[in-house]
C-alpha cells in the first residue's frame, strides 16, 4: 500500500516538470506558406513571441542593396544570425527575406519606410528600409543598420529554412537547404 501512495504522488510532482503546453508552444517552429507574398509586400509571423517579416523583395530593393554605403556590419559579420544570412541580401533565396522585425537596440519595432520617404530623419537619397522612430535607428531592405545608430546590431535572422519553394520553417535550419 505504500509503495502504491508513493507512486500515487510521485507521478504528478514529476509530471509537474515537464513545459506546459504554453511553453511548448512559444518555443515550437512555426510554417509559414509565402504562395500568395506579392513582390514587394510583406507579411508577419509570431515566433517566440516574437514579430518575424517575410518581405518579398523587388528587383529594384535588391539592386539597391548592392550600393547603400555608411553600413555598420555590410558583410553581416558578427555572429548574431545563421551562415546563409552572411550575404548581401541577409537570406538564402535573395528575393525573400526573413527577420525579426525588433529594433537591436532597445527593442522597439521598426516600421518599413519606402524609397523617396519625405521623413527628415533619413537622408535624402534614401533608397528604402526600415526606421525605427524611437531613437532613429536605420536599417536597409536586408535589415543591416547603418553606421552611428543607436542600435548596435543588424535586425535578427532567425533560424529558418525552406520546405518547399513556398513554404517556410521558422525555427528550425538544418542546413538551410532550399
Amino acid at each position: 500500500m505504500g509503495a502504491v501512495a508513493t507512486a500515487a504522488v510521485a507521478v504528478p510532482f514529476v509530471s509537474s516538470f515537464a513545459p506546459s503546453e504554453r511553453a511548448k508552444a512559444q518555443g515550437a517552429s512555426v510554417e509559414v506558406d509565402i504562395s500568395d507574398l506579392a513582390v514587394g509586400a510583406m507579411t508577419t509571423v509570431e515566433w517566440r513571441g516574437k514579430p518575424v517579416w517575410i518581405l518579398r523583395r523587388t528587383p529594384e530593393m535588391l539592386a539597391a542593396l548592392e550600393g547603400i554605403q555608411d553600413l555598420a556590419d555590410p558583410a553581416s559579420d558578427k555572429d548574431q544570425q545563421p551562415a546563409y544570412a552572411r550575404n548581401t541580401a541577409r537570406s538564402i533565396q535573395p528575393e525573400v527575406l526573413v527577420t525579426v522585425g525588433i529594433c537591436t537596440h532597445l527593442g522597439c519595432s521598426p516600421v518599413t519606410l519606402p524609397q523617396g520617404s519625405a521623413n527628415p530623419s533619413v537622408p535624402t537619397d534614401w533608397q528604402g528600409g526600415f526606421f525605427c522612430p524611437c531613437h532613429g535607428s536605420t536599417f536597409d531592405f536586408a535589415g543591416r543598420v547603418f553606421k552611428n545608430k543607436p542600435a548596435p546590431t543588424n535586425l535578427e535572422v532567425p533560424p529558418h529554412k525552406y520546405l518547399t519553394a513556398t513554404r517556410l520553417l521558422i525555427g528550425e535550419d538544418d542546413n538551410a537547404a532550399a
